[in-house]
């Protein structure tokens, strides 16, 4: 398919195969010492696979999920999510709340694609980011649904009232970058012959394998014992595993990128602001091969911070359960501080804690609130400044929930 870029170059772009653009090939020493560190040393290879699986099967699938059911309402109902969130006005921020509580990040992503394109003010980023529990809210949904009910409620009300603050401070133009509606390209995912590559293939076979796993793991089962005699072998650690690293050397590849010609723009949410048509169809690969960019961009990123957190507690023989043997007022700091670290392994830690008694409600609501999960991983890619900002704004009705939680006696 021929297509104009915004330099004025055309170029043809093959559905499932790489594109003619080409970037620098350190991209491809991630994978390589992630293979090398896999076969190397025992202990830190468990921790690699390990840390890899739980990337893909607690986030990576879950952020595919979500965005694949968003893309099908859009189909099925003719909406353009975009569209709708971008010319809502003041209604960007309950509906950049709602998309938030969405459990999981994909919602989330949704949202901070749109801020990084120029498409929702800074109050809707504000917003999704303190309603937003990420992976978290599976683990306490599942555990103590009466809880969750009154954790979420309490962030989506902290949500409306900081966005909508936030905007009437600011403006809701305010460190919105500029929306990129000029740079624009059309993929007509419908026109050419169906030609998918062993990538394509590779990585829905996978996600579809990878979702009933994802699922047990949230409820907090072991999927590998279904296994049987094989559970010895770990095999869904294996194939979450596997599921990450594909994703990681399709990144590494660029196989992803159809349409970056955003200056060289981070390919995965990069790609938000491609037009994509699909000549209304519904067909899971079409639908894969839209949600696949974002899935993969915050695959990688993930994966990063997971192996930081994992590999410094290896190194360091530090025990996180021990961040909160600490006087009890300051147990909802210890929650907002936490919040404060990107991805969704901490935050799950301390729901976790909540649930075996060891912090009390208080400390678990002060982290809903302030916690981003995954999502501020392309936040901080993209935009960093409003990124940083937003989440030091949702410190502060974390804050105030946490004491005054805490001073009743919660």
């Amino acid at each position: 398919m021929m297509k104009q870029t915004s330099h004025g170059l055309t170029r043809t772009d093959r559905i499932g195969e790489p594109s003619g653009y080409r970037l620098p090939g350190w991209r491809w020493a991630v994978p390589l010492l992630l293979a090398v560190a896999l076969f190397s040393d025992a202990d830190v290879g468990t921790l690699v696979r390990d840390t890899l699986a739980e990337a893909y099967l607690q986030v990576s699938v879950f952020v595919a999920a979500t965005l694949m059911l968003l893309y099908t309402v859009e189909q099925r109902f003719s909406i353009d999510l975009e569209a709708r969130l971008a010319g809502a006005g003041r209604a960007q921020v309950p509906l950049a709340a709602g998309l938030g509580l969405l459990p999981g990040c994909g919602g989330a992503i949704v949202v901070v694609t749109q801020f990084v394109n120029g498409r929702m003010g800074f109050g809707g980023l504000v917003a999704v980011l303190i309603a937003t529990m990420g992976d978290a809210a599976f683990l306490l949904i599942a555990a103590a649904p009466g809880t969750a009910g009154v954790v979420l409620g309490i962030s989506l009300i902290s949500a409306l009232v900081c966005g909508w603050t936030v905007d009437a401070v600011h403006g809701p133009g305010f460190l919105r970058p500029a929306a990129t509606a000029n740079r624009t390209a059309v993929v007509q995912y419908g026109e050419a012959p169906e030609r998918s590559s062993w990538l394509d293939t590779g990585w829905v076979v996978l996600w579809i394998a990878g979702l009933p796993l994802a699922i047990a793991i949230a409820l907090q089962q072991d999927p590998n014992s279904w296994f049987g005699g094989l559970s010895d072998y770990q095999p869904a650690t294996w194939l979450g595993c596997s599921g990450a690293m594909l994703a990681l050397i399709m990144w590494a590849a660029r196989a992803d990128a159809a349409a970056s010609e955003c200056n060289g723009a981070i390919p995965g949410l990069g790609h938000a602001h491609i037009t994509r048509r699909f000549g209304g169809s519904l067909r899971l690969r079409a639908l894969a091969r839209r949600a696949r960019p974002d899935t993969n961009f915050v695959t990688v990123w993930v994966v990063a911070a997971f192996l930081v957190f994992e590999l410094s507690v290896l190194f360091t023989g530090t025990d996180p359960a021990a961040w909160f043997d600490i006087a009890a007022p300051l147990m909802p700091l210890a929650g907002v501080v936490v919040g404060f670290i990107p991805g969704c392994g901490p935050q799950i830690l301390l729901t976790t804690l909540y649930l075996s008694g060891v912090v009390p409600m208080s400390t678990l609501a002060a982290n809903a609130i302030s916690n981003d999960g995954d999502a501020l991983f392309p936040a901080l890619a993209l935009a960093p400044r409003a990124a940083l900002l937003a989440t030091l704004y949702s410190a502060l009705p974390a804050l105030l929930v946490g004491y005054a939680m805490f001073l009743y006696g919660v």
